[in-house]
């Protein structure tokens, strides 16, 4: 059961209103982690605002939905972890592409850069050092690129934290995080 209220999509007015016509034209319905969000019309931009700006960003919604179970396991959100691993096999990755981006690799040296870096953002807490970075520039990252990941980051543990901190009743095939 969810701490917050989950806001009713057919009842709720104004910003937040109009913020859930479009969240369920995305999806088909409206996911438990918006209807959490709603409580705060303002957050509820916030975050349905950088879904958009990233999606249409340089990397592709593949990587981005890798990126984003990544970061779920290592934060212990399986409703970002339920939801990603859905979105990344919407986006063309396979299950087993899914799983091996959960623990943090991948097989493409690219995509393995990419969540190294974003595994070690979250764990060091952003204390990076010089080589996380030349790691990424060495895969063939430019600037915009990994200022792009670290966008990615920031909002999945916003997300993580909303349905952690919240208890958002998961509402998507169910992934089990994996054993630390």
């Amino acid at each position: 059961m969810s701490r917050i209220e989950l806001v009713n999509p057919a009842t709720t007015q104004g910003e937040a209103a109009k913020l859930l016509d479009q969240i369920h034209g995305a999806f088909g319905g409206v996911p438990n982690m918006f209807r959490a969000v709603a409580n705060s019309p303002a957050a509820l931009k916030s975050m349905w605002g950088a879904f958009g700006a990233l999606g249409g960003g340089t990397l592709d919604a593949r990587l981005g939905e890798q990126i984003a179970v990544a970061i779920a396991d290592r934060n212990d959100c399986e409703y970002c972890l339920a939801a990603h691993t859905a979105l990344g096999r919407k986006a063309g990755a396979t299950a087993q592409e899914m799983a091996a981006a959960q623990a943090g690799e991948s097989s493409d040296p690219k995509t393995a850069a990419a969540l190294q870096f974003a595994v070690a953002v979250v764990e060091k807490r952003a204390q990076l050092a010089d080589t996380d970075l030349a790691a990424l520039r060495a895969a063939g990252f430019d600037d915009g690129e990994i200022v792009e990941i670290m966008a990615h980051v920031a909002l999945n543990l916003f997300t993580n934290y909303v349905n952690v901190a919240f208890a958002v009743p998961v509402d998507f095939p169910g992934v089990k995080l994996r054993a630390k």
